[in-house]
């Protein structure tokens, strides 16, 4: 399924380790908005390490689960629809 994580963190030394540790999980769609696909399970524990890395009285963070029927019903502009990655790359 997909995760939506949106965040916004005051902190620039803060919002850029959580972007970046964020890379390795999904994509960038917009500065502060990465599409991940995961399962529950990886997005519980995606949210636990997330949560070591801000400040709760300071920082906003937000995991939406988007189920796949909800995904049909994606529009967008100005980018591609968001895709889940192959099961398998050829090397």
């Amino acid at each position: 399924m997909l995760a939506l994580i949106v965040y916004d963190i005051p902190d620039n030394k803060r919002r850029t380790k959580l972007a970046k540790f964020l890379e390795g999980y999904g994509r960038r769609t917009q500065l502060s908005v990465f599409e991940c696909f995961l399962t529950l399970d990886e997005m519980r524990q995606l949210h636990q390490l997330v949560e070591q890395r801000v400040k709760p009285e300071e920082d906003n963070v937000r995991f939406y689960w988007i189920s796949s029927e909800a995904m049909t019903r994606v529009l967008t502009i100005g980018s591609v629809e968001p895709q889940a990655p192959p099961n398998y790359y050829v090397i």
